[in-house]
């Protein structure tokens, strides 16, 4: 308030636990802690908006957060979001498919659109252009499909490498595959969540 402290930081409860536990080179100065925490959500007006913070648990880590501006109809996403690549499962983090599936699930019940399912309320991806409803409906088949092919080979107990071998995003891999982040690393990513005990449920 003295303009000295800088901006207030907010976040999920998981993320201060994470970056307190953090030791050595994972370490960050405090500054760069949340200020304030929230558990499965946040409600506050600032500037002649409402402002809802709403936890994803488990989807890309164990502490992501979604904003809706409700008076501007915008939501940002963050990571568990992002309509040019595969999402990304931070394992080491909490990370989960299922959270991913949940969280893409949640986004379109706080969307509303225009016109047959265009426009509307704009959706904020982590990376890549703006969105509407229609194309996180788009993005969220495409990571279930995935979900769901990977997961019918986990439950007939085939290996990560048969899993890959069976090229199951190759109709995916054009439009979401890149260098750094290709079909196999999310396959891969995918089989790690849901072959560990209970991640097939």
């Amino acid at each position: 308030m003295d303009g000295n402290a800088g901006a207030s930081i907010r976040g999920h409860q998981e993320l201060l636990r994470r970056m307190s536990a953090a030791k050595g080179d994972n370490a960050l100065p405090l500054n760069f802690w949340p200020t304030d925490v929230y558990g499965d959500q946040w409600d506050t007006f600032i500037n002649g908006d409402s402002i809802l913070l709403l936890h994803e648990p488990a989807a890309h880590t164990d502490g992501d957060t979604v904003v809706f501006f409700r008076r501007a109809d915008v939501i940002s996403t963050g990571d568990v979001f992002s309509p040019d690549r595969y999402p990304r499962v931070d394992f080491e983090k909490g990370g989960t498919i299922n959270g991913i599936v949940g969280a893409l699930n949640h986004i379109p019940k706080l969307t509303v659109p225009e016109v047959n399912q265009e426009g509307g309320t704009m959706v904020i991806p982590a990376h890549g252009h703006l969105c509407d409803e229609a194309d996180v409906a788009e993005y969220r088949d495409m990571v279930t499909i995935v979900r769901d092919r990977v997961l019918d080979l986990v439950k007939k107990g085939m290996s990560l490498e048969q899993v890959k071998a069976a090229r199951l995003t190759r109709d995916y891999d054009p439009v979401y595959g890149t260098p750094q982040y290709t079909g196999d690393i999310f396959v891969e990513a995918v089989y790690r969540t849901l072959a560990k005990p209970g991640g097939a449920r």
